[in-house]
């Protein structure tokens, strides 16, 4: 059985078991999350508001580097920056 979530206008498809990264949740490392799903799919059969979903926090990370590169040719103008976006990562208990 798999279930479609919604944390921070992004949208997860999920099984019982998976561990995804999501951006940054204010919950505590340890404590569990509830998520309410927006459909549950099983087999071919879709069933729209189905309940919630139990996640466990499991760490707070950083993503990988992402580099912003800036330039204007011929006029001697270029800048780099980066930075590392702040993520969750999360473990579906029960669906």
């Amino acid at each position: 059985m798999q279930a479609l979530i919604k944390i921070s206008d992004k949208q997860y498809l999920v099984q019982q078991g998976d561990t995804l990264f999501v951006p940054k949740q204010r919950t505590a490392i340890g404590e569990t999350m509830e998520i309410k799903s927006m459909a549950s799919i099983d087999g071919e059969n879709t069933v729209l508001a189905a309940g919630s979903i139990q996640a466990k926090v499991l760490a707070h990370v950083k993503d990988e580097k992402v580099i912003v590169f800036k330039k204007k040719r011929r006029k001697r103008y270029q800048v780099r920056n980066g930075h590392r976006q702040q993520m969750t990562q999360i473990e579906v208990v029960s669906l």
